[in-house]
């Protein structure tokens, strides 16, 4: 079969490798859909703190089931199946406390670009889905990142009429987005790209702002809020530690900031410790999600909360794949995906 390897900076290769062999409880995927991602983008650009090349790329996508292994349960070969990428081991310290995006042995699956992926077992028995006929491969591609922005927002104390600011308009900041409006919220969304703004419009935020040449992000948001006293909530989808520290200056006193966009390695974030203190703001970093945010962002896919066709923009084959990266990286898309026959 044809698969991706990342072999290090602006380094894919897409080689003939082994179809992968299963044990008892693992499962062969037939790929559909793999969907590009920020993160396989800051891979490709700039590497990740976590991975060390070459390894396996990406790590959202969608098939069919080939093959199950014989202590499976619930799963049949020719299933749809949405699939995860991680799972929880319910049994370190950080599990037991119920911090499953910090678990200490989290079962990790890269390697979505390619024609075929073996699932393992924790995986299969947490955060694989089967598909009933009315959700696309395409749509249950997104399950992954949009549980990453199901459990963003759940850490979030959002009230009915609240303002929240959104910076970033890539594909979490819009799922982001889109979930704080369906909160009730009152939401800005920030970026440089207008073709991202205009899908945030078609998200039901109430206003945009493009922060292309604009000296003083911060005072430009809270321009747009009441008595330009800051947003109630703040939360950053960009990653970039300029943007990290922006964000805690958009807050009302008494407000609350996510961040969310990983950052580049070595990043540090400096915080005004009298406006920390005296204006008693909450800052909350967030990573990843957990088995109860991916199954809950299936079900609000199956609802049709986001749609694909507003987030996947073009399909590439798998030779094509370093393409699709940079088409995404370049921001005219929001995402991009890879088609398998």
């Amino acid at each position: 079969m044809l698969a991706a390897m990342l072999y290090g900076v602006e380094d894919i290769r897409i080689m003939e490798v082994p179809i992968p062999e299963i044990g008892p409880g693992e499962v062969l995927i037939q790929n559909k859909i793999s969907t590009t991602c920020g993160t396989d983008v800051k891979n490709f650009k700039r590497g990740y703190p976590l991975l060390k090349p070459p390894h396996p790329y990406g790590h959202e996508f969608s098939g069919v089931i080939a093959a199950v292994g014989k202590d499976v349960k619930g799963f049949h070969e020719g299933d749809r199946v949405a699939v995860h990428n991680t799972a929880p081991c319910n049994e370190c310290y950080y599990c037991k406390k119920g911090l499953y995006s910090m678990c200490s042995n989290m079962t990790f699956n890269r390697g979505s670009y390619a024609e075929y992926v073996k699932v393992p077992e924790s995986i299969v028995r947490q955060n694989m889905f089967v598909l009933d006929s009315s959700v696309s491969h395409k749509t249950a591609s997104l399950m992954e990142p949009f549980s990453c922005a199901v459990y963003g927002i759940e850490n979030c104390p959002v009230h009915l009429g609240d303002t929240v600011v959104v910076n970033g308009a890539g594909p979490i900041g819009l799922m982001f987005a889109r979930l704080a409006v369906l909160k009730g919220a009152k939401v800005i969304v920030t970026d440089m790209m207008e073709n991202r703004l205009k899908l945030a419009e078609k998200m039901g935020v109430w206003k945009t702002c493009n922060l292309t040449g604009v000296e003083n992000p911060v005072e430009a948001v809270r321009e747009l809020t009441d008595e330009k006293r800051g947003a109630d909530i703040v939360i950053e989808a960009t990653g970039l530690i300029d943007v990290w520290k922006t964000s805690v200056q958009m807050v009302r006193k008494g407000g609350f900031v996510l961040l969310f966009g990983g950052t580049k390695s070595g990043s540090e974030l400096t915080v005004d410790a009298t406006l920390l203190h005296y204006s008693q703001i909450t800052i909350k970093g967030v990573f990843h999600t957990t088995p109860l945010h991916v199954m809950t962002a299936l079900e609000l896919l199956k609802m049709g909360v986001i749609l694909s066709e507003d987030y996947i923009q073009n399909e590439y084959r798998l030779p094509d794949l370093e393409k699709a990266i940079r088409e995404h990286a370049s921001g005219s898309v929001i995402k991009n995906c890879i088609v398998y026959d």
